[in-house]
């Protein structure tokens, strides 16, 4: 079963830059497509962005097109999410998972079957 460790959150102004990365532990990371999540307080959580298993195909959420990018490094069994023009609105706990190997990539929370401990995205205004 993978394992997996999100970092890169903190605080930083409207307008600013944060890289989050997830670290997958285990031999199957890059059998499996990878999905970031949000939660802000008294919100349900939300898509972000999602990535197959090589990386070929990418998908957002409409809040974020254009200013976030995922990417990953197999190499490294590691994903990240680059984000760019950030506003007070994506303040959230960005939660990183994985999909069972071999599955495709969805937007979908419930098809995700690992998830990180998440790490916290402020943004001031």
């Amino acid at each position: 079963q993978v394992q997996l460790v999100e970092s890169g959150g903190g605080l930083v102004l409207a307008g600013g830059s944060l890289r989050l990365s997830c670290v997958a532990s285990g031999r199957t990371f890059s059998a499996s497509a990878m999905g970031w999540f949000r939660q802000a307080p008294g919100k349900e959580r939300e898509f972000v962005a999602a990535i197959s298993r090589l990386g070929s195909s990418t998908y957002y959420g409409d809040s974020v097109k254009g200013r976030f990018t995922v990417s990953r490094d197999n190499a490294k069994n590691t994903v990240y999410l680059e984000m760019n023009s950030l506003k007070t609105e994506d303040t959230a706990v960005y939660y990183c998972a994985a999909r069972p190997v071999y599955f495709s990539v969805t937007k979908n929370e419930d098809d995700y079957n690992v998830w990180g401990q998440g790490t916290q995205v402020t943004v001031s205004s």
